[in-house]
């Protein structure tokens, strides 16, 4: 079987809009089917340590949604030049995540049979998936997809080793790993147990906590039975996950019902721009953005109404908070609100490394950052960690926790800072001329030059207004910049 990046001539091509797998970019089945392979992935003791200490999927879950789903247009799409920079990007991404779980077992995201699960969980749940919905591939089709998915490990590993080369050997593995290796790690756990309970509204729906807490006290339990009835039955066994009543007909039910938008007329659904449009910030300029104010708007009326009729549990509206400076728009936030909205971006309560990279890592993705570009603004990071380490780590145990930083309440512009700062200046210039133009600041912000940012008569932002407005955030708390969507938002 073939494992190259291009077909015969009686073949599709493996990648591009004629492979299986493009198929399901805009299926809706897909994202039930991608939920079920993260858990998946999930439990595998070395990926589920991995996304604990490094993940950003609890805090951020649209933002981590938009990046994968942007990294898979990029890896299967048809020119290989992306395809092979899209790697490049990847493999320097899970280079810097290793360490070791709870147990003190190791973990490295490099690991060759760890990656080959990852995929090996893709390309099962997608048979799962047309399966559950009352379309089973046939063989010929089956092989050819698994055919598009080992060339998928190819392109980040250099061949593919780590799966077995037949299908009929693949199903072996598969259970095998999921008999053997799989386990109710504390990442599988969040997913199931968490993160739907919790998930934090998008951009789009974050004026209306009321109305979101309500549809998400529904959606998500229904969620977490689907995908724990979708699970291979030897995992929920030793897993101990429970077996719901009812729970394989609702699952079987939300297959099929999603499997209907096949029949809708094509282009109807389309995952990028539903994913952009969810994502838009608050103000953007974006020309989608004036429907879904008035959207936004809508909901916010209904939320109101909802929270007269029936005072729910879960997420209370926003208090009052500080007023806002007039004609400006922005307001001050607690050491609290900063500490857990921006620096905490995994989640777990304490501020350390990983927290920092999530913050290169998303700024590197926003600017697509090559080498050595990318190393240096990870190195800015790195040197302001130590800088914070130094200064508010009082116990001494490697990490700074929320009453460690609000004791400290301190001015976080020191040099570490300031060098980050102008690093990331100099990656947003990318024509190196010594000024951000309007296109420069939207890749970074996706919005125009916000009104209090100091510009030229020439419409560019200099380096002292840049650095100037990234330290105002950072150490003064302030709210309402283009930094919050970049890293405080969902």
């Amino acid at each position: 079987m073939t494992t190259g990046t291009t077909g015969t001539a009686d073949e599709a091509p493996l990648f591009g809009q004629e492979s299986q797998f493009h198929a399901f970019f805009d299926d809706p089945r897909w994202a039930l089917a991608i939920i079920r392979a993260t858990v998946l992935e999930a439990a595998h003791p070395q990926i589920g340590a991995a996304l604990v200490d490094n993940s950003t999927f609890v805090t951020h879950p649209w933002r981590r949604l938009r990046n994968t789903f942007l990294s898979m247009r990029r890896m299967f799409g048809t020119d290989p030049a992306v395809r092979e920079r899209e790697a490049a990007r990847l493999n320097r991404l899970h280079a810097r995540m290793s360490g070791s779980d709870s147990r003190g077992r190791a973990y490295d995201a490099m690991d060759r049979a760890t990656r080959a699960w990852v995929v090996a969980t893709l390309f099962e749940s997608a048979v799962t998936m047309l399966r559950l919905s009352g379309q089973p591939l046939d063989q010929d089709t089956m092989e050819r997809m698994y055919a598009e998915y080992r060339a998928f490990l190819a392109a980040l590993d250099g061949d593919a080793a780590e799966l077995p080369e037949e299908l009929h050997d693949f199903w072996r593995y598969f259970d095998r790993v999921v008999e053997d290796e799989l386990e109710n790690t504390e990442a599988a756990r969040v997913i199931l147990y968490r993160l739907f309970d919790h998930l934090p509204a998008p951009a789009l729906l974050d004026g209306a906590p009321t109305l979101w807490a309500a549809g998400r006290a529904v959606a998500g339990p229904l969620l977490g039975a689907i995908t724990v009835a979708s699970l291979p039955e030897p995992y929920r066994r030793r897993a101990g996950l429970p077996e719901m009543p009812g729970a394989n007909t609702l699952m079987q039910g939300a297959y099929l019902t999603a499997g209907l938008a096949r029949f809708l007329p094509k282009g109807w659904i389309n995952a990028e721009s539903i994913i952009e449009v969810l994502s838009l910030p608050p103000g953007s300029d974006d020309p989608r953005a004036r429907t879904v104010a008035a959207l936004r708007a809508r909901m916010k009326r209904a939320s109101a109404l909802l929270r007269l009729l029936t005072p729910l549990g879960g997420d209370p509206d926003p208090g009052p908070g500080p007023a806002p400076a007039a004609g400006t728009g922005e307001g001050r936030r607690s050491a609290e609100e900063f500490f857990r909205q921006v620096l905490d971006q995994t989640g777990d309560g304490h501020l350390d490394w990983p927290d920092l990279a999530a913050m290169a890592r998303e700024l590197s993705t926003r600017l697509d950052l090559d080498e050595p570009e990318e190393t240096r603004l990870y190195d800015a990071f790195a040197a302001w960690w130590r800088e914070l380490q130094a200064a508010l780590d009082t116990d001494g145990d490697g990490r700074v926790s929320a009453d460690e930083y609000a004791a400290a309440v301190p001015s976080l512009a020191g040099p570490a800072l300031i060098r980050l700062a102008e690093v990331l200046f100099d990656a947003t210039d990318k024509d190196g001329n010594g000024a951000i133009d309007a296109d420069e600041y939207r890749a970074l912000f996706r919005t125009a030059f916000h009104r209090d940012l100091t510009t030229t008569t020439d419409g560019v932002c200099g380096q002292s207004s840049f650095v100037g407005d990234f330290l105002s955030f950072m150490s003064g708390r302030r709210t309402s910049t283009p930094y919050d969507p970049l890293l405080a938002d969902a």
